[in-house]
């Protein structure tokens, strides 16, 4: 009998080494630890999952069992205790020292919207993770389930073979997934990029050897969809596109229902995930998959 590869990911214990204001709309947290350096990334928007202490715990409370059925240990946690969860994206792994980079959209300081991550809160409130960032010492502690091995199934930017260029959508939630997507891309790759932010402190630079046309779109209020207007009016190249849009669900939706249904993009060549949805915390979308 042949033995079972091991698992792509592993649970690591971090704790903050120090924070920074990049941006209004985003904290970058580093993280150290020190069984970080086996942790590694397959680059793009590589994700991982990230659990926070509630308030008054020194450490995030995880379940009793980190083998494969730890998700269900944690889903029978009494919410109140339970490690905050949150999917987040590698800004940067570092070596010498081993650093792990995570951005956190500031949302609640700004009646913005969600948290970085697979899901977030869309309120207008300030969330956990939100908050924990902003408050978040050296010295304090976190766990985080990450990957491994570079191929892992926590990468969804895969142009097929054939791909002529690429297109990328992003709001601050994905930021930090297509500034990795980005650093990635092939020299000369053609792109047409659109990042839609609050501010426009909020604009940064996105280093790319990538044939890159980067367009900054600044949103006037929280219900405007200035992307999804960008992509609607805009020249695109002629090949064939592959396509990566992220953010909020319903604006993702929208995106996706031109490019396939106006624009004639095969459905197999856009990648679409709503990082996160109005009025819905990362808790609502779990419960909602039960």
């Amino acid at each position: 009998m042949t033995d079972a590869p091991p698992p792509p990911y592993r649970w690591f214990d971090l704790q903050v080494e120090r924070t920074e204001r990049i941006s209004p709309s985003l904290v970058r947290v580093t993280f150290g630890g020190d069984r970080l350096g086996d942790m590694v990334t397959g680059g793009r928007d590589q994700r991982f999952k990230l659990f926070l202490p509630r308030p008054g715990q020194d450490a995030p409370v995880l379940p009793d069992d980190l083998g494969p059925g730890w998700y269900a240990q944690w889903r029978t946690q009494d919410p109140a205790v339970r490690a905050v969860m949150r999917s987040y994206t590698v800004r940067e792994l570092r070596r010498e020292p081993d650093e792990l980079d995570v951005d956190f959209v500031q949302h609640g300081e700004h009646g913005q919207h969600g948290e970085h991550g697979e899901h977030g809160k869309g309120t207008g409130h300030s969330g956990p993770a939100s908050h924990w960032s902003r408050t978040a010492r050296p010295g304090d502690r976190v766990a985080i389930l990450g990957p491994v091995a570079e191929d892992n199934g926590g990468v969804d930017f895969q142009p097929p073979a054939g791909t002529d260029w690429v297109l990328v959508t992003a709001d601050e939630s994905a930021l930090p997934a297509a500034a990795g997507i980005l650093s990635w891309l092939p020299a000369g790759t053609p792109a047409k990029v659109w990042i839609e932010v609050a501010h426009p402190g909020d604009v940064q630079d996105l280093p790319t050897a990538a044939d890159a046309d980067i367009t900054w779109l600044i949103r006037g209020n929280a219900g405007d969809r200035p992307v999804l207007d960008a992509v609607r009016s805009a020249a695109l190249p002629s090949g064939n596109p592959y396509a990566w849009i992220a953010g909020e669900s319903g604006t993702i939706r929208a995106l996706r229902r031109h490019l396939v249904g106006d624009r004639g993009f095969d459905r197999r060549a856009v990648t679409f995930t709503g990082y996160w949805r109005h009025g819905a915390t990362e808790e609502d979308l779990l419960a909602e998959l039960g």
